[in-house]
């Protein structure tokens, strides 16, 4: 029992690296400005794949409309998404420090569900728009949405 419990420990460890103790926030002044040159790189890349899905759907100006909305929940998604993890990535490492196994699984457990909840709310942000496009526009449309709804995007 106890080799299936560590087998399965040392599987969310290997699958989610946050449970490391140096997933920890730096403290570092060095370590520190490069969490901060990270954040400002994580912001580009956002309001870069926003510019990008929208130029790469052509938007007609009927469909501008629909297009203000689910770029809105897009923005507010990767915004909890990026608190999230930091909150998740100190209780990781809190938890692994104190070989809590089963709070770890917890934490897991509602980082996930708090992601599904996120992918429902683009959905629906979604759907207007997505009824709106033409057969091209859909194509690309799931080509470039999977960027912010593929597990480690944007994170």
């Amino acid at each position: 029992m106890k080799k299936h419990l560590l087998i399965a420990a040392l599987a969310a460890a290997l699958a989610f690296p946050a449970f490391c103790p140096a997933a920890a926030e730096p403290v570092d002044p060095a370590e520190q400005a490069l969490a901060k040159q990270e954040a400002e790189d994580h912001a580009t890349l956002v309001e870069a794949r926003v510019a990008a899905l929208k130029a790469g759907l052509k938007l007609t100006p009927a469909q501008e409309k629909d297009w203000t909305a689910l770029e809105k929940v897009l923005r507010e998604v990767v915004v909890a998404r990026a608190g999230r993890r930091k909150a998740f990535l100190a209780q990781a490492a809190e938890f692994h420090e104190k070989d809590e196994v089963v709070q770890s699984i917890k934490l897991v457990g509602q980082n996930l569900v708090a992601r599904g909840e996120e992918l429902q709310k683009v959905a629906a942000a979604a759907a207007p728009l997505f009824e709106s496009l033409d057969a091209a526009q859909k194509h690309r449309f799931a080509l470039l949405l999977h960027s912010f709804a593929a597990p480690n995007a944007l994170n």
